[in-house]
């Protein structure tokens, strides 16, 4: 069989012929030019974002704002502020991965990144970690403790879209559309009002770097995490649909809150004293606090939404005990239950360790400090008593926390 000359020879999908074309590929039936290529590159591209955009839109309909707090309250006691905001955040952010920009002059809605404040324990990690549970984009949390300017040792701002890329799958179009949950925020705060004219390694180097992460731009990033280096492979994430939420505890802003309000409540028209008590000075917290405490305005100025944590109260504390889906006592009356035994954990031990965790003013987190101080001793011994049922009371409650370390601590 002959082989058929150069002019006879056509891409199989258009028809030109190869002195038309600049590259034809010969298959084994068929040939098919670079143009066709190109055409085929795009034509998959859109039916990929078209496809990704009607799995979002599905799952958009079952997540509104208020059956994403319903969720959000199977996990989380309490701080329905701060869950409105969230949900609101998370909802808006689909609807800007759907927004249609095909029209000309479009309205391009833009991304509020959010910032939480509460002190330690109070649920800032937790609620991130429960809206992770219920989302289909890429979510990653990251500490901002471990950061450092570039140049230094630690990790660079760029490792956070590391997690983020890794959570995606390294499919860096799903990371793109992705949210990350910044934790301990406040730990960058500089460490003076003014700008520093030396190195500030970890604290107002690092809000700089962080400035056009939170922005939108074009981020080259080390896939496998750790520090860049010249011969490394990078890979280039676009941060404009990215959502951004940030939280921290914040310690000692409330003295900033307190001498401004109090600055503002001289005169007729001052406010009582009572209505900016310990309970719900937070609620007062604006970018001004927040600027005076340490974060720059640029990072600020970044943050359109501010919202605040409540100070967990008793009442609020002891629904954090029994009520969750993973409840911390639901938690030891299984491990128990694994041992055949019965546990039976009487109101007046939950009251003895809510004062205990309010007392040493270290939140839901000393909820489990405190009850593994009590229960530690009966954990040891019940799996061969061969008992049957174990009742905590009060006196053994007492009993077995003031010989632990935790007894000890100060409250300063």
């Amino acid at each position: 069989m002959s082989k058929p000359s150069e002019e006879s020879i056509r891409c199989s999908f258009c028809g030109r012929e190869k002195k038309e074309v600049n590259i034809l590929i010969a298959g084994i039936t068929g040939h098919i030019c670079d143009s066709c290529i190109s055409q085929a590159h795009l034509i998959i591209k859109e039916e990929g974002g078209i496809k990704s955009k009607i799995e979002i839109e599905k799952t958009l309909s079952l997540l509104t704002p208020k059956e994403i707090v319903d969720q959000l309250n199977l996990h989380v006691i309490g701080q329905d502020e701060a869950k409105k905001v969230l949900s609101v955040a998370v909802y808006n952010h689909y609807k800007r991965l759907l927004q249609k920009n095909q029209v000309q002059n479009a309205i391009e809605i833009e991304k509020s990144n959010v910032i939480m404040a509460g002190e330690t324990g109070t649920g800032k990690t937790l609620l991130a970690k429960s809206i992770a549970k219920l989302l289909n984009v890429p979510f990653c949390i990251a500490d901002a403790t471990v950061l450092t300017e570039a140049g230094y040792v630690g990790e660079d701002v760029e490792s956070i879209l590391s997690r983020l890329l890794q959570a995606a799958n390294y499919d860096v179009q799903s990371a793109e559309k992705g949210i990350v949950f910044i934790d301990e925020i406040d730990k960058v705060a500089r460490k003076s009002d003014n700008p520093s004219i030396t190195r500030d390694v970890s604290g107002e180097g690092v809000q700089q770097a962080m400035l056009k992460l939170l922005e939108g731009t074009q981020v080259s990033v080390p896939p496998q995490g750790g520090r860049k280096h010249p011969e490394q492979k990078m890979v280039q994430i676009d941060t404009k649909n990215i959502l951004f939420i940030c939280g921290g505890a914040f310690d000692g802003i409330s003295k900033i809150i307190r001498r401004r309000v109090k600055s503002q409540s001289i005169g007729f028209n001052s406010k009582n004293e009572h209505e900016f008590s310990t309970e719900n000075i937070l609620s007062h917290i604006n970018q001004l606090d927040i600027k005076k405490y340490g974060l720059i305005p640029e990072l600020i100025g970044r943050f359109p939404v501010l919202t605040y944590l409540h100070p967990l109260t008793k009442e609020t504390l002891i629904s954090i005990l029994t009520e969750p889906q993973n409840a911390l006592i639901k938690q030891y009356v299984k491990l128990f239950e694994m041992d055949d035994v019965k546990l039976i954990i009487k109101d007046e031990v939950l009251n003895f360790i809510v004062e205990k965790a309010i007392l040493l003013k270290l939140g839901a987190r000393g909820l489990r400090s405190i009850c593994e101080a009590i229960l530690t001793e009966s954990m040891f011994r019940a799996p061969e008593n061969n008992i049957k049922e174990l009742v905590i009371d009060l006196s053994y409650a007492k009993k077995q926390f003031s010989k632990s370390k935790i007894s000890q601590l100060k409250v300063a």
